[in-house]
């Protein structure tokens, strides 16, 4: 039995909330056919049909929009069978000294006993029937909760938290401008929560770069799709690119005029994609390109909303996001990304857009964004899918 939280204050808009709620648990449940999801309007019920339980309680605590859940088991609107089941559920937990209370909730107030009716019949069955057990109000050792519904009565004698957060697809879509780094995933992870349905854009440069660095942005994007169901990949050639402005900028501007490149090319494909922002994993003062002065350079090229999720944590903060989402110990494999090549030993802190603009002035800018959108590959990344391959090494081998 699923709970919503956030959901439930969407008034007139909630319906849109829960279908899409459900929509992103069955894409991430993809593999469990066998499971049946009914979203209802203040509860979704996950029918496991002999479905592992906890490998799909693992899963759903990774959807945004999920509030807590409970395993729970459906009896029939009959007091005896409830009695019965109860006391079973209770009997598996029991250890001599525990306390216990029962919490009946109804939504159905046509049935024939009220919550504190039902609260006292059960409570009076249990203490009758096990002994050494009490019952204790506040912070008892065992609780058993009571959904009294249309459809059956529900117990439940554990609630476990979800991610909480909105679903993923109700607040439009973004791009993400995602490296190999630890800060985009972070940043897109954020994204996700508040509803936004991400897509990612990759910008890869071999020879420079491998087919390892790429393999683990989309081993990444993987990570991320676990909190919504599938991603789509947007993989970019760069290498003309970095060539040309490595050739024809002066050093200090090459990280800049090469970030003003990056954020055009997402700017087109956002507005092909229908997208409505760009996020990325930009965090204030962290690097060079992500001062204030840099962001002015850089944000000239658009005037779509550039959208920034880590940008007033430090790095510690951001890290210890990593590790709870699980992309951490990817994120810092020594697979270079076309970020960190041609980086220059000292670039500017402070640019002057009018300088970036002249440098970049020189160049092709239409004839080689056009090279480039042209050679862009699109697939559907599913929750979870691998992609580094395990003769390739592990974080272990790195320390």
């Amino acid at each position: 039995m699923v709970r919503y939280g956030e959901l439930s204050t969407k008034g007139k808009n909630r319906r849109s909330f829960i279908d899409r709620l459900a929509f992103n648990t069955r894409a991430v449940l993809h593999d469990f056919a066998q499971v049946v999801v009914k979203a209802q309007r203040d509860r979704m019920h996950i029918q496991l049909n002999g479905a592992d339980s906890h490998q799909v309680m693992e899963r759903l605590q990774q959807v945004f929009g999920i509030q807590n859940f409970s395993p729970s088991i459906r009896v029939e609107r009959e007091l005896e069978t409830v009695k019965t089941t109860a006391l079973a559920m209770i009997k598996e937990k029991f250890q001599p000294g525990m306390t216990f209370k029962i919490n009946t909730r109804r939504s159905d107030h046509d049935f024939q006993l009220d919550t504190n009716q039902m609260n006292d019949l059960l409570g009076g069955y249990i203490l009758d029937n096990l002994p050494g057990i009490k019952v204790k109000m506040k912070n008892p050792d065992l609780t058993l909760r009571v959904e009294i519904r249309k459809n059956g009565i529900f117990l439940s004698g554990e609630t476990i938290q979800g991610a909480g957060g909105l679903p993923v697809g109700t607040a439009g879509k973004g791009l993400l401008m995602i490296s190999g780094g630890i800060d985009s995933p972070v940043a897109g992870y954020l994204a996700l929560k508040r509803g936004v349905d991400l897509e990612m854009v990759h910008f890869f440069s071999p020879p420079y770069t491998s087919e390892q660095a790429l393999h683990k942005a989309q081993e990444l994007t993987g990570k991320l799709a676990a909190f919504g169901g599938s991603i789509k990949f947007i993989q970019v050639p760069f290498t003309e690119i970095q060539e040309t402005v490595k050739h024809d900028v002066p050093e200090g501007y090459l990280m800049t005029v090469q970030r003003r490149f990056m954020l055009r090319i997402a700017a087109a494909i956002a507005q092909k994609r229908e997208a409505l922002a760009i996020f990325n994993g930009e965090s204030l003062g962290q690097v060079a390109s992500q001062t204030l002065e840099s962001m002015v350079a850089i944000n000239d090229v658009t005037n779509l909303p550039i959208l920034r999720p880590v940008v007033s944590l430090d790095k510690n903060e951001i890290i210890e996001i990593a590790e709870k989402i699980g992309t951490f110990d990817l994120s810092i494999m020594p697979f270079e990304d076309c970020c960190t090549i041609f980086a220059p030993p000292a670039p500017k802190t402070k640019p002057r857009l009018d300088r970036a603009r002249n440098y970049e002035s020189r160049l092709d800018v239409a004839g080689l964004m056009q090279r480039a959108l042209a050679g862009i590959k699109i697939t559907e990344i599913k929750a979870g899918e691998k992609f580094l391959t395990e003769e390739q090494p592990s974080f272990a081998q790195f320390l």
